[in-house]
């Protein structure tokens, strides 16, 4: 299964994935979420967050007499579990990193 879904993904196309089981590997989390991050939504609702956390979230407080800013840590929109769906441009940057993760993800 991983090898066909490999096999289906070429560059220069809009594609849908699902995931189909949870990486066994931090580094493949990691990718999968880099890569569901590419989504158009979820940059939205990134740019959305940070202006949140920008304008109202962020304490600033005196501290070695200065103005000292403890920033909120970044919400994940993305997830890598199992059933999650992302569509996404394909490009050839990102056919390698498509192809590392392929047999966690489904086309369709």
């Amino acid at each position: 299964m991983a090898n066909s879904t490999a096999d289906q993904i070429s560059p220069n196309q809009e594609m849908t994935f699902t995931v189909t089981r949870a990486p066994r590997t931090t580094a493949a989390r990691k990718t999968i979420e880099r890569l569901m991050g590419m989504q158009t939504e979820i940059q939205r609702g990134r740019k959305q967050l940070h202006n949140q956390r920008r304008l109202h979230d962020n304490v600033t407080y005196i501290r070695a007499g200065r103005k000292w800013v403890n920033r909120r840590r970044a919400t994940k929109l993305a997830r890598a579990e199992q059933g999650a769906t992302f569509t996404l441009r394909v490009t050839p940057q990102i056919v390698a990193d498509l192809k590392s993760v392929a047999n966690c993800l489904s086309t369709g």
